[in-house]
């Protein structure tokens, strides 16, 4: 922070000369009414007047100078905030300029996220359906495996069933050769 005498302006020139003309007038009047002469205390007196007023228009100068002196420096301060706000204003415009490029560019990535998502379920669903329609391809073949196979013990036993069958007549035929046998061999 700067310190308040850097901040504090310089008397001026022109404010000292106006203090010393005052003092000399001050002096002046002091002198002629302690000298107590008459022609020297008026013409002391129209000094002090004409002195004071010399004094007057040199603060008046000052004070107006002082004034001007502020006003450039409101309308440059001015002017230098006017082109701040202006480059900010570009850089604000750029920025939103670049965000809605940004926004647009992330809508149009959702918009194609979207679209794969849609055709990725889409294509989950149908794959669903075939694999739902083979799963009960698959359960169909099961149950005529099933059928199949219970068939196929079926015959099995009826096979196992026939053979011991056969078993028994090619042991009852053996019996009636064997039985037969003798009896041809008679004859």
């Amino acid at each position: 922070m700067a310190s308040p005498n850097a901040r504090r302006r310089q008397r001026s020139t022109r404010l000292t000369v106006a203090v010393a003309l005052l003092v000399l007038a001050a002096v002046l009047v002091t002198i002629a009414f302690l000298d107590n002469v008459a022609w020297f205390q008026a013409l002391a007196a129209f000094a002090a007047v004409v002195l004071g007023a010399a004094a007057t228009r040199i603060t008046h100068s000052e004070l107006m100078q002082t004034r001007r002196d502020a006003a450039r420096d409101r309308a440059q301060q001015a002017q230098e905030y006017r082109e701040l706000t202006d480059r900010r204003t570009a850089e604000n415009e750029a920025f939103a300029a670049t965000m809605a490029e940004r926004i647009a560019e992330r809508e149009a990535a959702i918009s194609g996220l979207e679209l794969a998502l849609s055709q990725a379920q889409k294509h989950a669903a149908a794959t669903t359906r075939k694999m739902s329609a083979e799963a009960r391809r698959a359960d169909v073949a099961e149950r005529h495996l099933v059928d199949s196979e219970e068939r196929a013990a079926e015959a099995i036993v009826c096979v196992a069933e026939l053979e011991a069958e056969i078993d028994v007549l090619r042991a009852e035929l053996e019996t009636w050769r064997t039985a037969a046998e003798p009896a041809r061999k008679r004859a």
